[in-house]
Order: C-alpha cells, then structure tokens, then sequence
C-alpha cells in the first residue's frame, strides 16, 4: 500500500487557519481602533458642546447680572422719585395749613409784643421775641392755649434787655396741630 504523507494538507490547513485567525485578528483590531477613534470623536465633541454650552451660560449670566443691576438703579430712582413726589404732594397739602398758622400767629399776638424769630422743626414751633411786660408773655400764652392751632406752649426763658428797663424778651416752644374739621366749622360759625 502507498503511504500517504497527511502532514503537509494538514501543516497546509493549519496554515491557512493561522492566516485567517491572524487576518480575523487584524480586522478586529483595526474595527476596535476605529469603534475607539469614533468614541474618542463624539467624547470630544460632546465635550466641544458642553463648553459652548457653558460659555453660553456664562455670557448669559452676565448679560442679566447687568440687567438685576439696571433693574436695582431703576428701582432705587423710582424709590427716589416716589419719596420727591410724596414730598411735594405733602407740601401742597400743607400749604394752606402754614398760612392759617401764620394767620393765627398773628391773631393771637397781643399789644405790646412782637416776634423776633420763628423756627419750626416738626410739629414743634419755637417762637423768640421782645414783650413790654410779663403779662403779655402771659396773655400770649393763654391765646395759645385757646387757639384751635396751638398746643402746650411752654415759656423756656424770659430776660430783661440790657438798656431798656421795660422790655422782656422771652424765648417759649408750642406745639402745632391741625384742628379737625369740625371744630374748624364750629369756629366759623
């Protein structure tokens, strides 16, 4: 019987077998680079995007940080104006009010006084002025305990002038009020 030499069909096949597993092994490597390469792609793009993304927010905070800025001036000067404007309107509404005052400084003024300065801080009137004798400070006193205008006048000091024997000056605080309108229409009649 002729021998027949196998190895070499099977050394052939083995062979052919490495050269396709090798191929395989190659192929494999160069889809895993590739599938590595796309992800490192889309990482870095998504990356790319989220910076943009994030500078986007950046300018945006920005922007409004100068708008709540804006906003905070605009709302101080309407706060400013508002306060003008209340001051005005106070002002107008207590117009006719200060000359009924001075109306009534004049009406409660007896003979032989007058004033030599007047302040008002708040509802507090200071009145300085010059009187022949103490009873007018007095009779000044009691007209202002009776007018609808005045309140609590109190008498702070009261001097003679040097030089002349017969003037007092005197220096008294009295509270300003606002009657009601009732007891203005009481007055009237």
């Amino acid at each position: 019987m002729p021998t027949i030499n196998l190895r070499p069909w099977r050394e052939e096949l083995r062979a052919e077998r490495q050269k396709q597993f090798i191929s395989l092994l190659v192929g494999i490597l160069v889809v895993a680079c590739g599938l590595v390469f796309l992800w490192q792609n889309n990482v870095d793009s998504e990356i790319t995007f989220q910076k943009s993304r994030n500078t986007y927010l950046q300018s945006s905070m920005t922007e409004l940080d100068k708008k709540i800025k804006e906003i905070k001036k605009l709302k101080s000067q309407k706060k400013k104006l508002l306060d003008r404007m209340k001051v005005i309107q106070d002002l107008q509404g207590t117009r006719p009010v200060i000359v009924r005052v001075f109306d009534e400084l004049v009406r409660t003024l007896p003979d032989g006084l007058y004033y030599e300065s007047l302040t008002r801080s708040g509802d507090v009137l200071s009145i300085k002025g010059m009187a022949e004798s103490n009873n007018r400070i007095s009779g000044l006193m009691r007209n202002f305990e009776i007018s609808d205008w005045f309140s609590s006048p109190n008498l702070k000091d009261v001097s003679s002038v040097k030089g002349e024997e017969s003037l007092n000056r005197f220096d008294m605080n009295a509270k300003q009020v606002t009657p009601t309108v009732a007891a203005e229409k009481k007055g009237a009649k």
